[in-house]
């Protein structure tokens, strides 16, 4: 895993209307949450991010971005069912590319964990997370590494 005090791992991905979104180009203008999540419209993963949308005002101090091995598509899809408004990027193929460079990759499962990254504006990793399937994140863990920004 990533570990805090690193250098996040630079990555271009696409986002649920298939635009590119690189990392970097994101935190020079604000600090990023990244969250990887294992699918989308899975039950554990809509929960976490419906509780981040419906708290979306506490972490306005950052970009929240989103990240699965979903295709745009399907992200495009859950996003406007669940009314997401923060970006949903697809690290498709190669397949868990980002996931792997983040050390959040399941092998098995072909899948992200549950990895939550606060990288700052400067690129470095000031949180960092994982938490396995069927395991559900606390958030107000991301919301006091966002107060220590």
């Amino acid at each position: 895993m990533v570990e805090v005090g690193s250098k996040a791992p630079e990555f271009t991905l696409k986002d649920f209307n298939n635009e590119k979104v690189s990392l970097s180009s994101v935190y020079a203008e604000k600090p990023v949450l990244l969250v990887f999540y294992p699918f989308a419209f899975s039950g554990i993963c809509t929960g976490e991010l419906c509780q981040l949308r419906d708290d979306f005002s506490s972490f306005e101090g950052v970009r929240v971005l989103g990240v699965s091995v979903d295709t745009p598509y399907s992200l495009k899809v859950w996003a406007e069912q669940e009314g997401y408004q923060f970006p949903l990027l697809s690290d498709f193929w190669p397949h868990g590319a980002v996931a792997q460079e983040y050390g959040v990759f399941n092998e098995k499962a072909g899948m992200a964990n549950r990895g939550t990254f606060l990288i700052d504006g400067a690129g470095v990793v000031r949180f960092a997370e994982v938490n396995q399937p069927g395991e559900a994140r606390d958030q107000e863990a991301w919301k006091k590494a966002i107060a220590s920004l």
